[in-house]
Formats: structure tokens, sequence, C-alpha cells
């Protein structure tokens, strides 16, 4: 039954995204369907009423943080770029994401790289973000305290 309810969406959003109600294409759609819902594999997972205000309340906390540093870094970056010195000292830092799931790295990760002046150029296995940043005196323990604030924050939301 939890494949049957993975699987209908995807077939319908199939059929609609192809727009070709034939035989042939009805067939398919449900094969491609059957196929992404054994490879997803489902799992139920406990969820309740009782945790959305916390799971939203970490939510709104970590789009309004995000938004934060993307208006400060937005700002040090241009800083950094119109000075005639052009004080930066780039380097790669290793950061740990310390979550337990990918969205939640990736995720993370993705916080990371649409902050100006630091990318992530790599995730290992591990879940280590080697991030590129422009000034590494500065970067390396404002990013490590981010990333605990955004990992507390990661795994509220995805519990």
């Amino acid at each position: 039954m939890r494949y049957v309810k993975v699987m209908l969406p995807l077939w319908l959003l199939y059929l609609a995204l192809t727009a070709n109600i034939e035989l042939g294409n009805i067939v398919l759609g449900a094969l491609v369907a059957a196929l992404a819902a054994v490879l997803l594999q489902p799992v139920r997972q406990p969820w309740g009423v009782q945790l959305l205000p916390g799971t939203l309340w970490a939510l709104t906390k970590y789009i309004v943080i995000l938004i934060w540093d993307l208006i400060v870094s937005g700002v040090q970056v241009a800083r950094i770029v119109l000075s005639p010195s052009l004080p930066i000292k780039p380097g790669i830092i290793a950061i740990p994401s310390g979550t337990a799931s990918e969205l939640g790295t990736a995720l993370s990760a993705h916080a990371i790289t649409v902050t100006p002046g630091q990318m992530v150029v790599e995730i290992s296995d591990e879940g280590v973000m080697y991030t590129h940043v422009l000034d590494l005196t500065k970067s390396e323990a404002a990013t490590q305290q981010a990333q605990v604030m955004r990992r507390d924050l990661l795994s509220r939301i995805f519990k």
C-alpha cells in the first residue's frame, strides 16, 4: 500500500507532464512510476501534529537567518571588492556537516554556497563540506559557528 501512495502521484505527474493519454504512454508512465516507487522505497516515519509548531518555528528561523547571512555577507564582499588593496586571503576549509541526513547536508551546503564569498566545492562521503572562502582568517571560526546553528535547525526541521 505504501508503494501505491508514492506511485499514484508520480504516475499522475508523469501523465500531466507528457500531456499524452495514449495507452502506450499510460502503461509507460505506470512502469516508470512503479520503478521510481521501488527505488525510493518509501519508509513510514512517525509524524504528528505535535511536531508541526517546532518544525515551522525552526524553518522560519532558518530562512530568516539565511536571508540575514546573505545581506551581511553581500555587504562584506562588496566592501572587499571595492577596497583598493583587495584584502583577501582565499583558502579552503573543511566543515563537518554534522547532519544525519543527506538532505540536511545538501541544504546546509546550499546555504553556504548562496552566501557571497563562500562556495562548497566538494562534499565527502562522511559529510565534510570543503568550502572555498575569500578570507580564510575571518571565515573559519564564523563558518564553523554558523554550521553548528544550521545543523541544529535542520535537525529540528527534519526529525
